[in-house]
């Protein structure tokens, strides 16, 4: 089963999604999105860790997100990705639309093919006013556009908030 977690910053999306790879009674590995920048979000993937059961698997891919779908997705094992916003904001800062679409459209393809379990988190970022700047308008735009394709991938789409599941698509 394939699933879309939507919500918000601190909307429970994550929690939700590790409980439910941790339910899942298979192998969990994490892939991890995030780049270290800075103190603020080294202090959330932190965060994050110390969250997570020491015996799940990590990987760290902030780009080449299908590859490691496809090289770790199997039927003994739950694949819990966090997050494809991160993924989408680093793509589009290297600012090679090229290399955009080519991860785009291989992650389409990994998610559409993946066997086992697969969590998807993200951030849903269409709720609010239109951003000013034009990398900012782009952001919203290609992830409301992702989310609408991995959507139509998933037989699960959830949106999270105050911690609370609202299926939009499947059920619990």
């Amino acid at each position: 089963m394939r699933s879309l977690i939507l919500g918000g910053a601190r909307s429970g999306k994550s929690a939700l999604a590790e409980r439910w790879a941790d339910a899942s009674g298979l192998d969990v590995v994490y892939i991890a999105t995030a780049e270290r920048r800075d103190a603020e979000m080294d202090a959330r993937v932190d965060l994050h860790r110390a969250r997570r059961p020491a015996h799940w698997g990590c990987v760290e891919e902030p780009l080449a997100l299908a590859d490691a779908l496809r090289r770790l997705a199997s039927p003994q094992r739950c694949v819990l990705v966090d997050c494809l916003t991160l993924w989408l904001s680093n793509l589009l800062c290297l600012d090679d639309a090229a290399r955009y679409a080519h991860e785009r459209e291989a992650l389409l393809d990994a998610v559409a093919n993946a066997a086992g379990q697969v969590l998807l988190v993200s951030n849903e970022v269409g709720l609010g006013v239109v951003p000013m700047g034009e990398l900012s308008r782009r952001f919203v735009d290609e992830a409301g556009r992702l989310h609408q394709d991995l959507a139509h991938h998933c037989e699960r789409v959830v949106f999270t908030a105050a911690g609370l599941p609202l299926f939009l698509k499947g059920s619990a």
